[in-house]
């Protein structure tokens, strides 16, 4: 660790920093899903794999939602593609469905820092090859395009499979922010979590791996999990 000349221990230098392009609306194509820009072409869509084909569960986690009709949906999803600091995006599967929505959000360019988040997987996304590959899609583009250093995931702490599968993906627990917010008339404490670019090699070898057709028989079933990978590598 370095000492000043006050013989303080200071953090590490960082030679040549320089601030990041900001994220902006992209879209990244994997081998199961495409992840592009939200666009109001999207609407019938993502409800039909939001509201019609996914429980109301979906929406417990989130300040938006559950909708019961489709003037309610559509009003979100326009207000989610004009909210301040949020870059959303839609899932499509192999056949062009839009079966969920994620968000880069508190984007730092000048540190080298993002969030995803705003996630909605219809039921159907969720714990699927295609959800993993979007997820991947979008940290990949920050780190490997961008040069960012941090990459963040944040959800409620009583949100265990937010939680999960934060630590799935490999994301490390940073800690609890009590009482962070209070949404839907609830409060909410805060669990963080981040990858840094540190990180990003051993996790992208993980992902690679995991992804690779190799890795699923003719079932489509995994014969190693990402978990088991992003906690060896």
């Amino acid at each position: 660790m370095p000492i000043n000349e006050y013989d303080q221990p200071i953090g590490e230098p960082v030679p040549d920093w320089s601030p990041r392009p900001p994220v902006r609306p992209v879209t990244l194509t994997g081998r199961t899903c495409v992840v592009e820009p939200l666009a109001a072409a999207h609407v019938d869509g993502l409800h039909d794999a939001l509201v019609e084909r996914s429980g109301p569960q979906l929406w417990t986690y989130l300040p938006h939602g559950p909708f019961t009709d489709r003037a309610g949906f559509t009003a979100y999803v326009e207000s989610v593609g004009v909210m301040p600091g949020l870059t959303p995006f839609v899932v499509l599967d192999g056949a062009g469905a839009p079966l969920g929505v994620l968000s880069y959000l508190r984007n730092d360019p000048a540190q080298g820092s993002v969030e995803v988040g705003h996630v909605v997987l219809s039921e159907v996304l969720q714990r699927s090859t295609l959800a993993t590959e979007a997820q991947f899609l979008l940290m990949q583009h920050v780190f490997d395009d961008l040069g960012y250093r941090r990459y963040e995931w944040k959800c409620d702490s009583l949100n265990g499979p937010s939680r999960k599968a934060a630590a799935r993906l490999g994301f490390r627990h940073e800690g609890r922010f009590s009482k962070a917010l209070v949404y839907k008339g609830r409060n909410r404490d805060t669990d963080w979590f981040a990858i840094t670019d540190d990180d990003w090699p051993r996790l992208k070898k993980a992902y690679d791996t995991w992804l690779a057709p190799a890795n699923f028989d003719a079932a489509g079933r995994q014969r190693t999990s990402l978990a088991d990978l992003t906690n060896e590598s």
